[in-house]
């Protein structure tokens, strides 16, 4: 059983015009009018392939202008007369699991909280976003006293390179602590987030430095690593994985792979993590320890 949900029909726009669902250019076209996407955006389609729905082929389309990017997938009828643009679910696995299958989240990934814990939070972040810094605060704060067995947090860098210009910088170095001491790469996220308002691109490093000689690691190795931006393939591919989710600010979450924009309070974010423990009660479709093909690998095998 399939549930089709989210699904946004046609515009004024006459499905006339679409003459075939071969036809990519008039079928660009047709998406730019529908979703108000004019010149300056770059758009790319896919060639078609089989669509969840019957009957139907999948276009998917990305649009991409100035290092933003959004993805968004239509299924076309082969006369190209009826185009549903949206998500198609399937009513036997997590309703998520088009996220989770994209998500990478293992011990090469800042973590807190236990292996095997029912609910897995992603969070997407950047370290000169002020709604990053007030929501890894509540985190911080709230969340392992609240949950110390059933949540772990992962930490996933996406710096917002055309808004800020250390963000990317400072994902490069706590990669580069990541790499002497895991566990030390979170003293460095609570300090970085609450030095925010003094740091910039000029002083980001000397601050690091300071940093690190207070926490016994090797300064020598560190500045190198820094110096050399030997992690930084590691912050893009952290990226460019949450640009395949349609990522575009930060914070975002992603909850046993349901995403979650913005900065929420501590109580309306209970409620959610409050509601999937429950459901993954019988569900076990997703965490750490689901038993599927669309677990997230844990820490410790």
């Amino acid at each position: 059983m399939r549930l089709l949900l989210c699904i946004g029909f046609t515009t004024a726009l006459a499905f006339a015009q679409l003459k075939s669902a071969k036809d990519k250019t008039t079928f660009e076209a047709y998406v730019r009018q529908t979703l108000a996407w004019g010149p300056q955006i770059n758009v790319e389609v896919s060639d078609a392939k089989p669509a969840p729905l019957t009957g139907f082929v999948e276009y998917d389309v990305k649009g991409s202008a100035n290092n933003v990017t959004q993805e968004e997938v239509f299924y076309v009828s082969p006369d190209g007369q009826k185009i549903v643009r949206g998500t198609v679910f399937d009513g036997k696995a997590n309703p998520f699991k088009q996220n989770l299958d994209k998500i990478k989240a293992d011990f090469t990934s800042a973590n807190l909280g236990t292996p095997g814990a029912p609910v897995v939070i992603v969070m997407y972040s950047d370290f000169q976003c002020s709604f990053c810094r007030a929501e890894a605060k509540l985190l911080r704060e709230n969340l392992i006293k609240t949950y110390p067995k059933e949540v772990r947090l992962y930490f996933k860098d996406f710096p917002l390179e055309q808004l800020h210009d250390w963000a990317k910088s400072a994902a490069i170095a706590g990669r580069c602590v990541f790499q002497q001491d895991s566990q030390k790469f979170w003293d460095y996220h609570d300090s970085i987030f609450d030095k925010q308002g003094e740091i910039n691109l000029a002083n980001l490093k000397s601050i690091v430095q300071a940093w690190a000689a207070t926490k016994e690691l090797d300064s020598l190795k560190l500045t190198t690593c820094i110096d050399q931006k030997a992690t930084e393939k590691e912050v893009e591919r952290s990226q460019e994985e949450g640009r395949s989710l349609g990522v575009n600010s930060t914070p975002t979450m992603y909850i046993n792979g349901r995403k979650v924009s913005g900065s929420l309070q501590w109580e309306m974010l209970k409620q959610v993590i409050d509601s999937e423990i429950k459901y993954q009660k019988t569900a076990k479709n997703a965490g750490e320890d689901c038993g599927c093909t669309i677990a997230l690998p844990s820490l410790v095998k």
